[in-house]
């Protein structure tokens, strides 16, 4: 009888144990949510390819500027001595002045001429218009090297290039039109003004078409001229789009390559249509200087990103309304 009871009370003391182990929830498990990742999902590819094609090897051009190699498996490094170098050399200042000349040019045509062009292409009552604005952007699709080729026939010495029959009928006398340095940068900012000239219409016609028109309806009631509508009204509202035209024309006029070459290939007599990146591929493919070359990369990058800053400073585009 004894055991009996204590057998009870042995299981009767463990049923408050079984119905708290019983009433313990069992842990949850954490719900992903689906709409949360997938943006991350879909970014994830960008984001490898920036990190492996751009990150990387800028912060690899960053390290080799401080080493001098010798092969590809033989690094020194040199600390300063690329930039020391960098200083004291003379092609490296006319290398700048080149691209600086030309960007103040490319600028000075490829912001005006095309917002003209666009107010125009964005006018009711201008005839054809899909027409016109299909060959205005006609010569980016082109190949630059078939049309730098096409460039260098018609800037040619002799007295048969297009451009020297011209001054021909004028009764003026053939001009050596890409070995001189009087005429170097204007060939070479005629062929990029044809190159970028619908292009940089485009983006001026992207920010026309989004002005609304009751401002120019208004305009007119209060007796507005067209000059007073284009400065007071179109200029304003297509500051953002005039401030991304001048970012691109000064990363495109320091990182100018293509017509160059075309024109010059790596070297052009004394220099005259040296650029940033003629220069350093000079170095690296021709000299084997990579090292320096990096030095002068990372260069162009820091003068770019201090005009970008001061321009984008000054006209306000980081101030708050």
């Amino acid at each position: 009888m004894a055991s009996v009871q204590s057998e009870s009370n042995r299981q009767s003391g463990l049923q408050p144990q079984i119905r708290q182990e019983i009433k313990t929830p069992a842990p949850k498990r954490r719900k992903i949510n689906k709409q949360k990742v997938a943006p991350y999902l879909f970014v994830l590819p960008f984001v490898i390819v920036f990190l492996v094609f751009s990150v990387y090897p800028f912060v690899n051009a960053i390290i080799m500027s401080f080493q001098r190699l010798h092969g590809l498996d033989d690094t020194v490094f040199v600390g300063l001595r690329n930039y020391k170098q960098l200083i004291h050399d003379p092609v490296f200042y006319k290398v700048l002045w080149n691209v600086t000349r030309y960007t103040f040019w490319t600028i000075l045509i490829l912001i005006p001429l095309p917002l003209v062009l666009a107010v125009i292409m964005n006018l009711d009552s201008t005839p054809y218009k899909s027409f016109f604005r299909s060959v205005f952007f006609l010569p980016v699709l082109t190949s630059t090297v078939i049309a730098g080729i096409v460039f260098r026939f018609a800037f040619s010495r002799e007295s048969t290039g297009v451009f020297n029959t011209w001054i021909g009928h004028l009764g003026i006398k053939p001009v050596d039109w890409l070995d001189s340095p009087h005429t170097a940068m204007f060939a070479l900012v005629v062929i990029c003004v044809w190159r970028w000239l619908g292009v940089n219409m485009i983006y001026f016609l992207s920010g026309l078409q989004s002005i609304p028109k009751e401002l120019y309806e208004c305009a007119e009631i209060d007796g507005a001229s067209p000059w007073v509508k284009f400065k007071s009204i179109t200029l304003p509202m297509v500051r953002p789009i005039t401030t991304y035209v001048l970012t691109i024309s000064i990363l495109a006029g320091f990182s100018l390559f293509n017509e160059s070459y075309v024109y010059w290939g790596a070297s052009s007599p004394d220099d005259i249509g040296s650029t940033f990146l003629t220069y350093i591929y000079k170095n690296a493919f021709g000299q084997g200087e990579f090292g320096y070359a990096c030095t002068l990369g990372v260069a162009m990058f820091v003068i770019v990103m201090i005009i970008n800053f001061i321009q984008v400073t000054v006209r306000g585009l980081f101030k708050e309304d």
